[in-house]
């Protein structure tokens, strides 16, 4: 069992005598039948910080982490004596701070067979786990080509628009204990306010002035670190959870494990995208959207107000960052004042991937993303995982620049 434990430095190379490099600090002791265990290899990882420890000759580790939040503690049980496995509660175990620097992480330890995860079991939970995070991301990414096919803009403030979601969320629903139902509305009322006067303030009257692309996409960029300092020096540095953020992976559908978190994300996106395609294709406006996307010169030339339909496009997409980004806070778990910004990358990817300006291009990519960065863990350490992605992409444009459902007139 693991209780109390001394230092340890936060990095790979750590020794359970060295004194943590942080201030915060996540410790135990393993111990069998009350006998200490040595060399026992102890990880953390949560909000991209990972780091890992040994055991020192009483059993105890320490591992200091940067920031108060939500981590995930792993105790290797290749490294426990043979016959001795983690009998209650698994061996990774979530360590979340309270009021105090430290907290304490447990491994109750027994006599017993170690039963292992097949690789096909890792193979199908992580292709879920990349469904999830791939529709996530197409919601913002489906918002930012839009913005892109409309506009010509390549917003890099998209990422505040994610944060901005779930920052509303956490101060309804948990600063100020809304209902999370009400809380979740009113953030996407407040995220499509927000695109609504983003476009009326700034890009309207820039597009008015013949502002070339170049110079649009440097204040995107402007606004952007505007707007994450912002949020910042309001919301401090520190990772929040919202209600049920970390609710546990009891729903079995044979070798795979879900929340109930988990579910209504992936059922919730799914249902957006539908709608979304529904928007693009069955009504006026969509269809509108599509033709400024095409052509905004001959779209006005056949009368259709060009400046509306990227007023309403700025909306529809401020909304989808939204929601985005709530599921992103999630799937994290945690929500933090750069959240948008980690993803971004990833986001800008799947749009490239599936094709400039192009929706459907947008969520075609973004599968592919999820999936590719989920299922990069299994070869990869995690903190590697969106290299990967960012590989497949570089790949995919050597031999079709355009992008996967993009067309070449549209490149450039």
């Amino acid at each position: 069992m693991a209780e109390d434990g001394s230092t340890a430095t936060p990095t790979a190379s750590a020794t359970p005598t060295e004194e943590p490099e942080y201030d915060f600090t996540i410790k135990g002791i393993v111990k069998n039948d009350g006998e200490p265990i040595e060399g026992v290899t102890i990880s953390v990882e949560g909000n991209g910080f990972q780091a890992d420890t040994e055991t020192d000759a009483e059993g105890r580790w320490t591992i200091g982490v940067p920031e108060k939040a939500t981590y995930k503690v792993t105790l290797d049980e290749d490294t426990l004596p043979k016959g001795v496995i983690v009998k209650e509660g698994g061996a990774t175990r979530d360590a979340e701070f309270g009021q105090t620097k430290n907290v304490t992480v447990a491994f109750f330890l027994g006599e017993g067979v170690r039963v292992t995860v097949s690789f096909f079991d890792q193979l199908v939970q992580r292709i879920v786990s990349g469904l999830n995070f791939g529709l996530l991301l197409a919601l913002a990414a489906i918002g930012l080509s839009l913005i892109f096919g409309t506009t010509g803009l390549s917003n890099f403030a998209h990422a505040e628009l994610i944060t901005f979601g779930a920052l509303m969320v956490l101060t309804f629903g948990v600063t100020l204990d809304w209902p999370l139902w009400i809380a979740i509305i009113t953030s996407l009322v407040l995220s499509a306010a927000l695109g609504w006067s983003l476009d009326a303030v700034i890009w309207k009257p820039l597009r008015r002035k013949g502002v070339g692309l170049v110079q649009l996409m440097i204040v995107s960029i402007g606004l952007s670190l505007a707007l994450r300092y912002t949020f910042q020096l309001f919301y401090g540095g520190s990772t929040e959870q919202l209600p049920g953020a970390t609710l546990p992976s009891d729903i079995r559908f044979g070798a795979v494990a879900l929340s109930w978190v988990d579910l209504v994300s992936m059922g919730v996106s799914i249902l957006v995208l539908l709608a979304v395609a529904f928007f693009l294709l069955r009504t006026r406006i969509g269809k509108a959207t599509r033709a400024v996307s095409d052509n905004s010169s001959l779209a006005a030339a056949s009368g259709i107000d060009v400046d509306r339909v990227i007023r309403i496009v700025w909306v529809v997409g401020s909304v989808l960052a939204g929601l985005s980004g709530i599921l992103w806070a999630y799937f994290r778990p945690g929500v933090s004042w750069d959240m948008g910004f980690q993803i971004l990358l990833l986001v800008f990817a799947a749009v490239t991937l599936g094709g400039l300006g192009t929706a459907f291009g947008a969520l075609v990519g973004s599968l592919i993303v999820g999936l590719f960065v989920e299922l990069s863990t299994l070869w990869l350490p995690s903190d590697m995982k969106y290299v990967g992605a960012l590989v497949i992409l570089i790949l995919v444009l050597l031999f079709r620049p355009q992008g996967i459902l993009g067309r070449r007139e549209r490149i450039g």
